[in-house]
């Protein structure tokens, strides 16, 4: 089914819109519970429980969360390809599942599990038994399994929910565009619960307990997603996107000796053989990328053009201009991969300095978990979202400040993240030294652990800006037919970031001398200040490049259908304020013209 109406007994039924929220963000929420449930005190578990030195309970973190973040390429074909959003996101989430339901029982099982340190072995981490490797092989299946389940949700689930709105504009295309905002808003409600109530319960009651809330919320999360199943738009799939990606590069190798003609009107066209990847309009011509535009040339050995033609020889110019788009958002893409290496540390060596302050709110209070200081990350992060949506919009959309303008000051945001975490960690390390702590790796440093406060917070404002404009310009730049391909690259960005973030981490341990910036057992004799400057300015770097890249940016053109034109007619919006609003939201053109 393509439209948006559902054919019952009684009639047409109307299906999709704001009524399917509460099941897509409610199996958000109980997902992303989950997930961070299971992630966010990971490393505590690895190095409390596994005994795993420190670099390689980190680098098995990183690696986990980049082979997660990879996994949404198969996802994403299969979804595009033949299985459709709703049955991709439904598998991929048992699978999940299976994952977490190991992961639980490993926890529960003594024989799954190495047994605690002998007496003494908490001041002499040494002397504790490391997981043995069927233990570990245990652990790396699970971590496999949720890797999967992760390749399925979330390339599917950002345009699964976008999809479920008609594309409008007015108050409507208002109402599409919060949906971004408001998605991840739940996402760090979510995460907050999990930070304070699933990290309460693996610090104080234990992780077999930890894992299984999360892995309860997880099985909510599958009902609740079936339950609305009548109630979705369902898209039929297009077709592997990949292959029509592939069929213009080889069309365009065969053609490369050709000439293209001056006029581009003499491209080839086929408005029907596009229907179903352009439902929305045809991608207009650029002058970009020339030589793709050999594909769509009709030669003699063409002619008579076969209705379809032998795609592998000839493409439309809308099929061309879908590889233009998608190279012209790869160097922007880009750019999301060292945010990801800057902000790893922060579910690792966060969590490892947080654990040796003093994380007391009063003396006589409960002591505050390490991994809950993840709560003032997501706390800065959905107050500059529901600024950001409630205030700044109206003002940002008159002076056309896009999500590249958004994405840009996040990543300035950023750069003084790591760098707040390099000055704490000087003043830590200074502290230990004055009181004759250096050679107490498990000894509380007399500083208060709400010195970490300022980089959480500023890595959470820094999330809020990057992670939800990078969102909204894949989506919106992405060809109609390829968003889930485009969602996917999203994560994969992020998978090239956790594995850059371990080949960093590996190097910096192996080459920095004596004094080891990163030791495995004394973090109070390390330099990790060194390594966050190190970030720092790589991110420095990083800000340059991306500043390059949004300058030269073109952003696609869009021939958009008479029933659109209608639809904006119909919402009270003049053809130059629907011109206005395109503009904010990222499309320097829009051409409106009858299409038969």
């Amino acid at each position: 089914m393509v439209a948006g109406k559902m054919k019952t007994g009684d009639g047409e039924r109307k299906v999709g819109g704001l009524k399917t929220m509460p099941f897509i963000l409610a199996n958000e929420v109980c997902d992303r519970f989950a997930t961070a449930g299971l992630m966010s005190n990971m490393i505590s578990y690895l190095t409390q429980q596994l005994h795993m030195p420190l670099v390689k309970a980190s680098n098995t973190l990183t690696n986990f969360a980049g082979t997660a973040s990879l996994t949404p390429l198969i996802g994403a074909l299969i979804s595009d390809s033949f299985a459709g959003g709703f049955w991709t996101i439904t598998v991929a989430s048992v699978i999940y599942q299976m994952g977490m339901i190991i992961l639980t029982l490993s926890a529960v099982l003594p024989g799954l599990h190495p047994p605690p340190c002998p007496m003494g072995g908490a001041q002499q981490q040494e002397t504790c038994p490391e997981a043995s490797t069927k233990q570990l092989w245990i652990l790396y299946l699970s971590l496999l399994l949720t890797s999967l389940g992760s390749g399925g949700i979330r390339p599917c689930v950002v345009p699964f929910g976008a999809n479920q709105f008609d594309v409008a504009v007015g108050h409507k295309a208002a109402r599409n565009r919060s949906f971004f905002n408001w998605f991840y808003f739940c996402m760090g409600c979510a995460s907050l619960a999990a930070l304070t109530i699933a990290v309460y319960i693996q610090e104080n009651v234990g992780w077999g307990w930890g894992f299984g809330v999360p892995t309860i919320a997880m099985a909510i999360s599958v009902v609740v997603f079936v339950l609305g199943y009548r109630l979705y738009r369902h898209f039929e799939p297009a077709g592997s996107p990949l292959t029509r990606l592939a069929q213009v590069i080889v069309a365009a190798q065969r053609k490369r000796k050709m000439d293209r003609p001056e006029d581009a009107a003499d491209l080839y066209e086929n408005k029907e053989l596009d229907a179903s990847i352009s439902t929305t309009g045809k991608l207009l011509h650029t002058n970009h990328l020339k030589f793709f535009d050999k594909a769509a040339v009709i030669t003699e050995s063409d002619k008579p053009v076969s209705d379809p033609p032998n795609l592998w020889r000839l493409c439309t110019v809308h099929r061309v201009e879908e590889l233009k788009s998608v190279i012209r958002i790869l160097p922007i893409w880009a750019a999301g991969i060292l945010l990801t290496t800057a902000s790893s540390h922060q579910n690792s060596f966060s969590i490892q300095q947080a654990r040796s302050m003093d994380r007391r709110l009063s003396p006589s209070s409960f002591k505050i978990p390490p991994a809950s200081m993840s709560i003032f990350s997501n706390l800065a992060m959905l107050l500059t979202l529901v600024v950001y949506d409630r205030l700044l919009t109206p003002v940002l959309r008159k002076h056309n400040i896009t999500y590249m303008h958004r994405m840009g000051v996040g990543l300035l945001i950023s750069i003084g993240s790591t760098a707040a975490a390099a000055i704490v960690e000087v003043q830590r390390r200074a502290v230990a030294a004055r009181h004759g702590l250096l050679d107490s790796p498990h000894a509380t440093v007399p500083i208060s652990v709400f010195w970490l406060v300022p980089q959480h917070a500023l890595h959470g404002m820094a999330e809020a800006f990057v992670v939800v404009g990078h969102l909204e310009f894949m989506y919106d730049q992405a060809p109609e037919s390829m968003r889930s391909i485009m969602t996917a690259l999203f994560w994969t960005a992020i998978a090239a970031g956790n594995y850059l973030s371990t080949f960093l981490v590996s190097m910096v341990h192996k080459f920095s001398g004596d004094r080891n910036w990163i030791p495995d057992r004394n973090l109070n004799r390390g330099r990790l200040d060194c390594y966050y400057w190190l970030v720092t300015g790589i991110q420095v770097l990083n800000l340059g490049y991306y500043v390059v890249c949004a300058r030269y940016y073109t952003f696609k053109p869009i021939e958009i259908k008479l029933k659109f034109l209608k639809t904006c007619e119909n919402n009270g919006l003049s053809l130059k304020s629907f011109r206005q609003l395109a503009l904010f939201y990222g499309k320097s053109l829009y051409k409106a013209k009858t299409l038969k």
